[in-house]
């Protein structure tokens, strides 16, 4: 529900608020006036007036304009300057994503939410988790020689995780380790001695970093998840295959969160069940 303001503040801080957008912008009176095509002595008045008087709409939304704010938040209207616009493109982004998820901007998301619990459905196998043998096999395909890249970039983000104050869970369907393990589909084709080396350090990692990294199993058949890693209260972002789709607004971040958190709580294997559950996938 709106505040009722009086006229005479309302005009005030239209006042205000006029000056604070064109100092934040540098914008001059004589600027101003050009920009939106009226006068420099109508700016000046716009800014020294008295009185509960405002100006009309059209001059209230060049000046908005001009500046880079929304008119609502020169009238008032809300105390967020940013125009409707901006605040979508801001809260809804399109980025990029290379094949491996171990990428630069994977990465500084993760530096942002420093200290933030970040929870992780991966695509496949978590990439930090993966032995070097494994990250070659699945890589050098179509990365070639940026293989190695993608292991530095994998021990960068699992060294992170060791020295951040942030927990980590992450949230798999079953039967994408059960594959793994029987070396079926996408896994057909793995070298024994990766698949058993790959199992051992997966084992090893949920044990020695548990309980700030814990790894839970959930039943596909009963539930369902796209990638997506939702970092704190800060953002949650879609792995779409060529791009990554970032949310930041809080509803959104919210309800992936909730939806992850239905994730964990109903999982048929849980983080401390996940090393005994692998060893008796052998």
């Amino acid at each position: 529900m709106l505040e009722k303001i009086d006229k005479r503040l309302r005009a005030e801080r239209f006042r205000q608020r006029l000056a604070q957008a064109m100092a934040n912008t540098g914008t001059t009176q004589s600027g101003l006036a050009r920009m939106t095509g009226v006068d420099r002595s109508t700016i000046s008045q716009l800014l020294k007036g008295e009185g509960a008087r405002l100006p009309n709409a059209q001059v209230v939304g060049e000046c908005a304009a001009s500046l880079g704010v929304s008119a609502d938040w020169l009238l008032s209207l809300t105390d967020n300057p940013e125009r409707a616009e901006d605040i979508v493109a801001n809260a809804l982004t399109l980025t990029e994503a290379p094949r491996a998820l171990v990428d630069e901007q994977i990465f500084d998301w993760h530096q942002e939410a420093a200290g933030y619990k970040i929870r992780h459905v991966p695509a496949g196998l978590p990439d930090m988790l993966k032995t070097n043998d494994m990250l070659r096999w699945e890589y050098s395909p179509h990365l070639g020689r940026t293989a190695d890249q993608a292991i530095g970039a994998s021990e960068d983000r699992l060294n992170w995780m060791r020295s951040s104050s942030s927990d980590y869970e992450i949230a798999m369907p079953m039967h994408e380790v059960t594959s793994f393990v029987r070396g079926e589909g996408y896994y057909r084709g793995l070298p024994d001695d990766y698949r058993l080396g790959q199992m051992d350090n997966m084992r090893r990692l949920s044990e020695q970093l548990y309980p700030r990294m814990r790894i839970y199993l959930f039943d596909a058949r009963q539930l369902f998840s796209s990638p997506v890693t939702i970092f704190g209260p800060l953002l949650a972002v879609l792995y779409l295959g060529r791009n990554y789709l970032a949310f930041r607004d809080t509803a959104r971040v919210q309800g992936f969160t909730e939806h992850f958190d239905t994730l964990v709580r109903e999982a048929t294997i849980t983080t401390r069940d996940f090393p005994d559950y692998l060893s008796s996938l052998d």
